[in-house]
């Protein structure tokens, strides 16, 4: 599916092109369509591979990434990641996927991003390089973006749980109110919404990709019709907001 330019009216790909996926991210690249939604048919290294080849990146941009729009039961709204596509970032790459988290997260939600940056450790209750990694990351989103809420490292019940974190972390900024929960790496990520979801009675929209110079994201290939429609609405408040405002609305 395609967001067409102007009122953002869907298109669809004609599944008899010799190759949809292709086809689909040519005309967002020629500027004809001004986003993407696909992969229903195909893994999602395919839709990343066309949309790196025909898209391409954001200016800056360094690391392609995603992100889950996690609807909670009670009526809060927060931001996974990454849950799709890095698998075992080091401090850079963990600190960029903060990054353009925050951004996806102010940007559909219309909240100031309040960042918190997991794992099994809450400011060194716990050892290993893995902390270590989540630390430094943590460090670099202070130094490269200090107007941005974030704390870490950070076990999940210190940044979603006031009590908790009033407990273990009481000097933390985020206070027990995150809304962006960035993952040490993939496993972590993947198996949190997924438990999120079919335990906790979320609703996960997602992988919504980020970095790319225009809306595209992918679908699972066991995605329902809501899912489609949802994740295609996201895209089209992605492109109506890059034709607003002039500005990449995946870029960070």
């Amino acid at each position: 599916m395609l967001i067409e330019q102007g009122w953002c009216r869907p298109v669809f790909v004609d599944p008899g092109e010799e190759d949809p996926l292709a086809a689909g991210m040519r005309l967002v690249a020629s500027g004809e369509a001004a986003g993407f939604v696909g992969g229903v048919a195909v893994p999602t290294p395919d839709v990343l591979r066309a949309a790196a080849r025909y898209v391409g990146r954001a200016s800056g941009v360094k690391v392609i990434s995603s992100s889950f729009l996690m609807l909670l039961p009670d009526g809060r709204t927060v931001q996974f990641a990454d849950c799709g596509v890095v698998v075992a970032p080091d401090a850079r790459k963990l600190a960029a996927i903060a990054v353009s988290s925050a951004e996806t997260h102010r940007q559909l939600t219309g909240n100031e991003p309040r960042v918190a940056m997991l794992s099994f450790s809450t400011k060194g209750s716990g050892s290993h390089e893995s902390v270590d990694t989540v630390r430094r990351a943590t460090e670099l989103l202070r130094e490269q973006t200090p107007d941005l809420v974030v704390d870490g490292e950070l076990q999940f019940d210190a940044a979603f749980v006031p009590a908790v974190a009033a407990a273990k972390t009481p000097e933390s900024p985020l206070a027990g109110d995150a809304n962006v929960f960035v993952f040490p790496d993939l496993n972590a990520g993947n198996i949190g919404y997924k438990i999120a979801e079919r335990i906790g009675g979320a609703t996960a929209l997602g992988p919504l990709l980020q970095g790319f110079r225009a809306p595209v994201h992918d679908l699972s290939r066991g995605c329902s019709t809501d899912d489609i429609v949802d994740i295609a609405v996201i895209a089209a408040v992605q492109a109506i907001e890059q034709q607003t405002t002039g500005d990449t609305a995946s870029a960070r």
